[in-house]
């Protein structure tokens, strides 16, 4: 999720939907085209491997199938898969990069390179079929592209944050302000986040619950290294900070924390083009099988109670084995929530960076691939 201002994604979801007429193979939703696949039973994967969609309770447990599961069904031909991500070093990218280390794709039959691209540069090559899939979340840019024609469905979810994360919207308090009301209306907030991200969903919550919302407070846009900063400074009233960042904050009596993403609700993930959706579905549900046995046998639970794991991963992720440990696990859960796209849209509304009318869910969702990997029919 980059940064970039109201400006700047206004211009560039514009120039997505002016390019989706030449690079979208067509604007029929893929369910009409897709022919109707059979499912079949998974051993590993029973009732738990599917939950409600509709079931949005903070603590709803993540779906799960036995550790290994579902078991990997070799294509006969390998496919090479291209799949795009803004980066390498994001613990919530660990599960594609765990899985080709482990070779879980390979045992599937797919060739998978993971290639580092902003949204808007990949969303424009993923309609035309040029990249395979997109590790990414259903932000501005990508409502725009499918109202303007790109054949692109968010077809899987990425994570949660877990109990005790803190990840979200954090305040200065004045004299005689608490945690349960500080008037946001008016304020200067310091973020990294575009208006554009799907972050602007629980920040446009968080800041109702006290009197503001994104059409009510002051954006400064700051680098990575400077949110925290403004913050603490006074330069700022208010701040997202994201892991590890507000463990800087955590426990200081002077700030607050106002929210951040739900828990058990993803708002990210796996985004797909006409390639998989449509021309080659067989290797779809075989890239999401391939995912989700990962999850079930890396990330089932709190991964980070296993030191040896999580030295592993600082290794895969470049990153400290220190700042791992600071935080909780993710909540890593490959399954979309009834209603996001719809809440997603009405946050872009109100923060003046969507296009035309809201899309439905028919046309941003589509959750058949990975119920086909976990052997779930409805």
């Amino acid at each position: 999720m980059r940064m970039r201002n109201m400006g700047t994604t206004l211009l560039l979801t514009g120039a997505l939907i002016a390019a989706a007429t030449g690079c979208a193979k067509n604007d029929t939703p893929s369910d009409t085209a897709a022919k109707p696949r059979t499912i079949k039973a998974v051993a590993g994967c029973g009732k738990g491997s599917w939950t409600d969609p509709s079931d949005l309770a903070p603590d709803r447990k993540p779906a799960r199938c036995a550790s290994g599961a579902p078991a990997p069904v070799k294509l006969a031909k390998t496919r090479k898969l291209t799949i795009a991500t803004g980066t390498l070093a994001a613990e919530y990218v660990a599960p594609l990069e765990m899985a080709v280390k482990k070779g879980e794709f390979e045992k599937e039959g797919l060739d998978v390179t993971l290639k580092v691209l902003p949204t808007p540069d990949a969303l424009p090559l993923l309609a035309k079929g040029d990249i395979d899939a997109q590790w990414a979340a259903p932000e501005a840019a990508v409502m725009n592209g499918i109202l303007g024609g790109f054949d692109i469905k968010w077809v899987a979810a990425n994570f949660s944050p877990g109990p005790g994360s803190k990840s979200g919207l954090w305040v200065r308090l004045k004299d005689g302000q608490s945690a349960s009301y500080v008037a946001m209306a008016g304020r200067k907030m310091g973020t990294m986040i575009g208006k554009g991200s799907v972050i602007s969903y629980p920040m446009d919550t968080a800041l109702k619950k006290h009197g503001g919302g994104l059409d009510k407070i002051q954006f400064q846009q700051l680098g990575s290294a400077d949110v925290l900063t403004a913050l603490q400074n006074g330069g700022v009233d208010s701040a997202w900070l994201l892991d590890p960042v507000w463990r800087k904050v955590d426990g200081d009596k002077r700030f607050a924390f106002l929210g951040g993403q739900p828990q058990g609700e993803p708002l990210g993930g796996l985004l797909f083009g006409p390639k998989l959706l449509k021309e080659d579905p067989d290797a779809g549900v075989a890239f999401l099988r391939a995912y989700i046995r990962t999850v079930n046998t890396y990330f089932a639970g709190d991964y980070k109670k296993d030191p040896a794991f999580v030295a592993e991963l600082a290794t895969l992720l470049k990153t400290d084995k220190a700042v791992l440990e600071s935080t909780p696990s993710l909540r890593m859960d490959w399954e979309i929530r009834s209603g996001t796209t719809d809440r997603l849209q009405k946050a872009y509304e109100a923060a003046g960076v969507s296009k035309g009318d809201p899309l439905p869910e028919s046309r941003t969702v589509d959750r058949k691939l990975y119920e086909e990997a976990v052997g779930h029919t409805s």
